[in-house]
């Protein structure tokens, strides 16, 4: 059996802690003997683990597998003693002394020769011993049984940076005394005998622990119907709170609340998310669960103090609860009240919005009643003028003046109500009877002053093209369409269509004043019918009257409306033509005003069909005789040279005129000729031609072939006698007529540079259609015109003319008004946008 536990330390001071094996039996072996708990040699960690071969601090010794090895006592202290076990009698008799035994610490420890019957180490520690096991005192001893080895671990923490004395760590807050073992009172639990902490762990944790708190609330709640002695009779402190500073910590604990106060209702709530069930009246309790409190806490030293006065918890608890219960009930009547004023602000505005639209509506109906007087005076006239003895009725004059009343003092109504429809009733009645005994023809200006002042007053300024059948027909519009069509549909219908001036003129004269559509129903349902009926009419042998005298003035109005009738007056002219000859001069007349009007290929196909053909034959017949020539024929061919086109005329020379006359002049220079007098007719026959014939080039090679058949003859006489000087005279007059061509074509050619020049420039200024007119016009006056990216109004496009947004439509420019888009003329444009 192992003795180890008995090791000791005797208390002579020159033995240094040397360690002896007391062999004495005590009083605690006999009564241990056959005990089963009793301390036993318990193996080290390594000797478990490693058992034998655990390893030693004597590197000579060798592990051996018999035996036990003596014990080194230069080696550390692995484990600290906690003494002997008492016997049954002694822990007894130790018992009844600890409830005695105060828990001072000013006792010395007993000395090791007063406990005979216990080891010199051994004992129960209590809380008033200064030493550790081994006899290590605190603060003195550590390390000191480091003499006996090689000092490694106090060499390596004083080169860490260890003062002795002092703790681990960076800043030293390491503990510097042992930890201290305390020995509970009883057999109990943790915690069953209070605060097990010992003095040494007070003064190096120095942290309130929280059951620590829980022990001294316990014990001042257990103490607080005791009277403390020498405690006098406090008076104690009341606070009171105002109704203004309750409303005000009411303002701060519901800020977060977005009902109103009438609205939260008294209900009993049951809190028990906490350590205890709490009651709770109202939800605005509850939100004041969580909030900051107002006042500042108590300090530690104000809640350690015991309450002095005579303490009734349930009573108190009682009158809070009354308290709160107030203080609620005066919360929220002062936020009923505050809800109350926010409604009168509330409301007060509501009404300020209530009498200011009951203003609007008052001026609303004042102009309503105004317009009603208004309206009123045409169903007063329209009575008076249907009694037989009532008074006068109202004339255009005053119709106008009320129209334009409405439309300047009472715009709105005027639009909304739609009284520009009145003018069906009361103006269409009157001008019907102006204009029943009018007749276009014969004074065209007369009622147009009358109608024109209806176009300002009625005329909504819109440029949609209407229809007889639309429902949304402009007042306007619809005046002139039920008023003023219906007369000159009766005047058309009478009209003859030779008798051409009155009408143009009638028409031109309304133009102005007519909506486009209007004015393409007058042309093209009313005029044109009667223009083609009488052109079928027509027969171009028999009427002395040319059909362009009566036709032709309507090309300004009717433009490209008249190409059905183009066709049937080539047919009547070509069939007029099938036995005319050109020495009639009268169908040249009837035809040179065509030729402007037909388009350029149905002109020349007629030309080529009809008049080329006779002229040929004219030609044909044209005898060429140097002695006696007749140039009737010839003239009558070149009479047409302005109504064919040049290819045609030189086609038709080429063919029918030029191989006789050089077959002509062939045979007269075989026949001994006269040179001064061939000259002479050349040049005769040559002035016959205008320039512009002569400078094509088949007509020049036809003469410079004439030349050249001259030379021939005079260099190689042929004819026999050559008269003196005929060879020269022929070489010059070649010279001449080349220099001529030279020159001519020279100055045809800087003519047509000069006429190239001139048409750049022209193009350059003189605007082509009425946009580049107005961009012309932008750029004289700096503004800007440019167009409007995917902006466009009834498929027109927009454009910007300064800070003005417009449209052109036909010629005419468009402004955006206020409501609508009005027509305007380019100077009044530039000066808005100026």
């Amino acid at each position: 059996m192992s003795m180890s536990h008995l090791y000791g330390r005797t208390g002579d001071g020159n033995d240094d802690g040397v360690e002896i094996e007391n062999f004495e039996v005590t009083d605690w072996d006999l009564a241990n003997e056959f005990n089963p708990d009793r301390r036993r040699h318990r193996q080290t960690k390594e000797e478990a683990t490693y058992g034998i071969w655990a390893e030693h601090d004597s590197d000579d010794e060798r592990p051996s597998f018999g035996g036990k090895r003596a014990k080194d006592y230069t080696a550390p202290v692995n484990f600290v003693s906690a003494g002997l076990r008492k016997t049954a009698a002694e822990e007894r008799q130790q018992r009844g002394s600890d409830d005695s035994e105060t828990e001072g610490d000013g006792l010395p420890p007993p000395p090791r020769e007063a406990a005979p019957k216990k080891l010199q180490t051994g004992g129960n520690f209590k809380s008033s011993q200064k030493t550790f096991a081994g006899g290590i005192r605190p603060g003195q001893d550590l390390g000191h049984w480091e003499k006996h080895t090689r000092g490694i671990g106090q060499k390596l923490l004083q080169k860490m940076g260890y003062v002795p004395g002092k703790g681990l760590g960076k800043n030293a807050q390491g503990i510097v005394n042992p930890i201290e073992a305390k020995v509970r009172k009883g057999k109990g639990a943790v915690g069953a005998y209070g605060n097990e902490r010992t003095q040494q762990s007070l003064q190096d944790f120095p942290v309130v622990d929280s059951e620590e708190e829980e022990e001294k609330e316990f014990q001042r709640e257990l103490g607080q119907w005791r009277r403390e002695p020498g405690a006098g009779k406090k008076k104690p402190k009341y606070s009171y709170k105002t109704v203004e500073e309750l409303k005000a910590r009411g303002k701060l604990a519901g800020r977060s609340m977005t009902t109103p106060a009438g609205e939260l209702p008294q209900v009993k709530v049951i809190d028990m998310t906490g350590r205890e069930q709490k009651v709770y009246y109202s939800y605005s309790q509850i939100s004041k669960k969580h909030s900051v409190p107002e006042e500042v806490p108590m300090s530690v030293s104000t809640r350690d103090q015991k309450p002095s006065g005579f303490a009734l918890p349930e009573l108190e608890h009682n009158l809070q609860l009354l308290i709160d219960l107030t203080e609620q009930d005066i919360l929220q009547s002062a936020r009923r009240l505050q809800h109350e004023r926010d409604m009168v602000v509330t409301l007060s505005h509501e009404s300020t919005a209530l009498q200011q639209r009951m203003a609007e509506e008052q001026e609303a109906l004042r102009r309503l009643e105004a317009v009603m007087e208004l309206v009123e005076r045409f169903e007063a006239a329209e009575s008076a003028g249907g009694e037989s003895e009532g008074g006068p009725p109202l004339t255009l004059q005053e119709c106008a003046r009320i129209f334009e009343t409405l439309q300047n003092d009472f715009y709105q109504e005027y639009k909304a109500l739609g009284l520009g429809d009145l003018a069906v009733a009361v103006v269409h009645p009157l001008l019907r009877e102006k204009l029943r005994g009018w007749d276009p023809l014969k004074d065209s200006t007369q009622k147009l002053e009358e109608v024109g002042q209806w176009r300002a007053i009625l005329e909504s300024g819109q440029s949609h093209h209407s229809n007889p059948d639309s429902s949304q027909m402009d007042p306007y519009h619809r005046l002139l369409w039920e008023v003023w069509v219906p007369v000159m549909r009766t005047t058309v219908s009478q009209w003859q269509p030779r008798n051409v001036g009155p009408m143009v003129d009638c028409v031109e004269s309304w133009a102005p004043l007519l909506p486009l559509w209007i004015l393409d129903h007058l042309l093209e349902q009313l005029i044109f019918p009667r223009l083609q009926r009488e052109v079928e009419n027509w027969n171009p042998l028999t009427d002395t009257v040319p059909i362009h005298s009566w036709l032709h003035p309507w090309l300004p109005l009717l433009q490209g409306r008249l190409e059905p009738l183009y066709p049937p007056i080539r047919s009547k002219l070509a069939h007029a033509l099938q036995r005319w000859h050109p020495s009639d001069g009268s169908a040249r007349l009837i035809l040179q005003p065509w030729k402007e009007v037909f388009t350029p290929g149905a002109w020349e196909a007629f030309m080529v069909k009809n008049i080329v053909p006779k002229l040929a034959l004219c030609l044909g017949e044209l005898v060429v005789n140097p002695h006696q020539q007749h140039m009737d024929p010839f003239h009558w061919v070149m009479d047409w040279e302005g109504m064919l086109s040049m290819s045609s005329l030189v086609g038709l020379l080429d063919k029918n005129f030029f191989p006789k006359w050089l077959q002509v002049l062939c045979s007269w220079l075989s026949n001994s000729p006269n040179y001064e007098e061939i000259t002479k007719w050349y040049l005769g026959w040559k002035s016959m031609f205008s320039d512009m014939v002569l400078a094509q080039p088949l007509v020049k090679e036809k003469f410079n072939e004439a030349l050249d058949i001259m030379n021939r003859a005079v260099s190689s006489g042929i004819g026999g006698y050559l008269q003196p000087g005929a060879r020269e005279n022929i070489a010059y007059l070649t010279h001449t007529e080349r220099r001529k061509d030279f020159q001519y074509e020279a100055l045809h050619e800087r003519r047509e540079a000069e006429s190239v020049a001139q048409r750049a420039i022209g193009a350059a200024g003189v605007p082509t259609n009425f946009k580049d007119l107005i961009q012309a016009k932008a750029e004289e006056n700096n503004i800007v015109f440019m167009p409007l990216v995917a902006k466009r109004h009834e498929g027109k496009q927009l454009y910007t003319f300064g800070r003005i947004v417009i449209y052109i439509d036909r010629g005419v420019v468009f402004v955006q008004g206020e409501k609508t888009w009005v027509p305007t003329s380019l100077q009044s444009l530039i000066d808005m946008a100026k």
